[in-house]
């Protein structure tokens, strides 16, 4: 792991139906025999698809990897409604199928549903849910920057959304009318693809720190002074970027994640120690 003293980095996985992430971050930490394991942007149960899963130091970049854009493929029911937006739910047949569908584009206001993650009043929504209480969740603006037909076939229609971070895919295709996900599947998180990624089961690699960063932000190599100063939090003078970057030593470890502001490089993140 570039001079790394204990594992730390990013483990691309593909989240098999049926697991929750947390399910699917018990399996990477058994896989990798390390116990600070977490990760960045959650799947329903039974959605499938790419997960990061964040190792050792890498936990620290969750705030950073969480809001990338994401994509989803899904194949949409039409002409019936489910009261959790998924097959899961109690599925209500209208028989009202659109002859066209109207697709999201652009700021969206969308309600996240009530079987969802959104905390009211510190509990999570869909536990209240299951409790048979009614719940209404705030409206949210959400950016669809591209969405897409793939295949219709009679009452069926597979979609494709890329979406901004925190977008209810459910909500999506409720909201075209009379419809509900039968399949939804996240297959790329920013630069990162689900293809080739950790089933759930056998031999897990990691990815180090600064190929992963490298593939989506800055990466600012600093010599043996500017290194010390960063270790130690201390503001290195800037590069002119914009965004948050991955500063590193002349060996390519990670150092600490900083954010450029007024002419100088701040550190927000340490990378170094345990």
């Amino acid at each position: 792991m570039s001079g790394e003293e204990s594992p730390s980095g990013i483990l691309l996985a593909d989240k098999p139906a049926g697991l929750s992430s947390h399910d699917l971050v018990a399996r990477a930490r058994r896989a990798l025999g390390v116990r600070r394991v977490g990760h960045a942007g959650t799947l329903d149960p039974f959605a499938t698809g790419l997960l990061i899963v964040l190792v050792g130091r890498a936990t620290r970049l969750a705030r950073f990897l969480a809001p990338l854009p994401k994509t989803y493929d899904v194949v949409a029911q039409l002409g019936a409604i489910s009261s959790t937006g998924d097959p899961e739910g109690e599925i209500t047949q209208t028989g009202v199928v659109p002859a066209e569908l109207s697709l999201p584009i652009g700021v969206v206001r969308q309600r996240p549903p009530a079987h969802s993650a959104v905390k009211i009043d510190g509990e999570r929504a869909y536990v209240r849910a299951r409790r048979g209480e009614q719940v209404t969740t705030a409206e949210r603006e959400v950016t669809v920057f591209e969405s897409s037909v793939r295949w219709r076939e009679g009452d069926r229609v597979a979609l494709r959304f890329v979406c901004s971070s925190g977008t209810y895919v459910r909500s999506l295709v409720a909201d075209l009318g009379d419809a509900y996900c039968l399949e939804l599947r996240r297959t790329a998180i920013g630069p990162f693809s689900v293809e080739g990624a950790w089933p759930g089961q056998g031999v897990a690699t990691l990815e180090g720190l600064t190929d992963a960063w490298g593939r989506f932000g800055s990466v600012v190599e600093l010599g043996e002074q500017e290194t010390r100063a960063a270790a130690h939090g201390r503001t290195i003078e800037g590069r002119g970027l914009t965004g948050p970057a991955l500063l590193v030593d002349g060996a390519g470890a990670p150092i600490a994640v900083a954010i450029e502001r007024d002419g100088t490089l701040a550190v927000s993140v340490g990378l170094r120690g345990e």
